[in-house]
């Protein structure tokens, strides 16, 4: 098996301005945070994101990275709508495609399985269907009992061109393992991607991954993973359980401040300066 670790700087120099990015996670939920972190260093911007969204498409957004999103929801889970992500939306600073999330996950599907297209019932009667890119498609077979031929949302398939996930653990192949309670679709956004690049906790022996846990939690094939980022840490100040929760003092702060402040403060070096960064804060607010 080929070895696909690489730098998180290694990931950046494979994306390029206007392209299709899927973020992976969930909300405030162990998102690929240190990538993210490396993208916004990079001149890399006019980005169509898809992604459940939190503060991935926060910082983002606020940068001016943003061309076009789609996203079922931005929210930070304990503070319902992320608050960078709406002041850039107020601006007009992107173009905003919003779909239900049931949409949204057989979008994933779609790509995932190569097809234009999947049939869902969600977002019928909804406002997500005054989207004019929308369109409704009528069941080539009647119901066995009424004989109505049922009419769906011909919900478009979300083909990425690059995918940014985050796991607890994943071996130098590619083969990435989730350790807390939900996949949040990172699979998905994986075999939806032409390149997908997954950050971890750790980097550990392809034994361990099924020694020391489930077979189910073995959430990533190396057939659809292009690189692999161990990034300790690295979905700071999101949840990745169980190695650690969501830092909600932190994601206050993230909350409170403009973005230009927080930036300056947090986000001027690499990943080290950021964590030392952090480190130094809540010292400062032990005292």
């Amino acid at each position: 098996m080929s070895d696909k670790t690489m730098s998180a700087q290694d990931v950046v120099g494979r994306l390029e301005s206007g392209m299709t990015l899927g973020i992976g996670g969930w909300g405030s939920r162990r998102k690929p945070m240190a990538l993210v972190r490396a993208l916004l260093r990079s001149e890399v911007t006019d980005l169509t994101v898809v992604s459940y969204g939190g503060p991935d498409v926060g910082l983002l957004a606020a940068a001016g990275r943003i061309r076009t999103l789609v996203t079922a929801f931005v929210t930070l889970d304990s503070v319902p709508l992320e608050p960078h992500y709406r002041a850039a939306r107020e601006r007009g600073a992107f173009e905003l495609r919003e779909v239900d999330e049931a949409m949204f996950m057989w979008g994933l599907h779609a790509a995932a399985n190569r097809l234009p297209f999947l049939p869902v019932r969600a977002g019928l009667g909804s406002d997500v269907m005054r989207d004019p890119g929308l369109r409704t498609v009528t069941s080539p077979y009647p119901d066995a009992v009424s004989g109505i031929r049922e009419e769906f949302v011909a919900m478009p398939a979300l083909r990425l061109d690059a995918a940014l996930v985050h796991v607890n653990r994943a071996d130098r192949a590619g083969n990435g393992q989730y350790l807390g309670p939900d996949p949040y679709f990172d699979d998905l956004f994986c075999e939806a991607a032409d390149a997908a690049y997954v950050s971890c906790e750790r980097i550990v022996d392809t034994a361990k991954l099924t020694k020391e846990a489930a077979p189910q939690t073995l959430l990533l094939q190396r057939s659809s993973v292009t690189g692999v980022v161990e990034t300790p840490n690295g979905a700071h100040f999101t949840s990745c359980v169980p190695d650690y929760g969501r830092d909600e003092a932190f994601q206050r702060l993230y909350a409170t401040t403009p973005y230009a402040e927080f930036a300056e403060r947090f986000l001027g070096g690499g990943e080290h300066a950021y964590q030392s960064a952090v480190h130094t804060w809540r010292k400062e607010r032990e005292r």
